[in-house]
């Protein structure tokens, strides 16, 4: 008798933990592993974007920037055009100019070699933004684009030529000016002066 009830008791228990799993799983498969059932969003509810999400980035710079503001828009004769999105101030002591190079006709356009400047690594980094400057009016002052430790302009580089309404984004980062400065002119060579907003 004892190992007949020792067995069904064995039997019981197995019986009670597969039901057991199948709970714990079917739990699980809704939280993490498995289809998650979509509700609608409450209102006032805030939803978080997962850890880690890569931000979207260019080719031609560190990040794509923000479109939705306009600082200046600079035109050149040739039908090239320069939105500026923003300049801001970052940590460490620099400002981050972004913005969006357009090419308005329907027909190529090799870009200004004056725009890299007097760049003595040309070869390597090929056409870039290192003859920009940002002037500053009220310390009296033009700041020119940073370098890395080996030299390389921090800005866009590589742009020898724009296809007939292509768009472009493109940075370039200088130092900060002081904090009591609130506007710089932004000079392009071979393009006309804008003054833009510092954020």
């Amino acid at each position: 008798m004892r190992k007949q009830y020792g067995t069904a008791a064995r039997t019981v228990a197995a019986v009670g933990t597969s039901i057991t799993l199948a709970l714990l799983l079917s739990a699980c498969g809704d939280s993490e592993g498995g289809p998650k059932r979509s509700e609608p969003q409450k209102a006032g509810s805030a939803t978080s974007a997962p850890a880690e999400q890569p931000k979207p980035t260019d080719d031609k710079g560190p990040t794509v920037p923000d479109t939705s503001r306009t600082l200046a828009t600079i035109n050149a004769s040739n039908g090239l055009q320069i939105v500026i999105h923003s300049a801001t101030r970052e940590q460490g002591g620099f400002l981050t100019v972004n913005g969006t190079l357009k090419n308005t006709t329907s027909k190529l356009i090799i870009t200004p070699p004056q725009w890299s400047g007097q760049e003595i690594n040309v070869q390597k980094t090929g056409p870039s933004f290192a003859g920009v400057t940002l002037v500053d009016k009220t310390e009296k002052k033009r700041y020119y684009v940073l370098r890395d430790t080996e030299g390389y302009p921090l800005t866009t580089t590589g742009i020898n030529s724009m296809q007939a309404n292509e768009s472009i984004s493109i940075f370039a980062q200088f130092p900060a000016p002081p904090a009591n400065v609130t506007h710089v002119d932004i000079q392009f060579p071979t393009m006309p002066t804008a003054t833009i907003e510092l954020s």
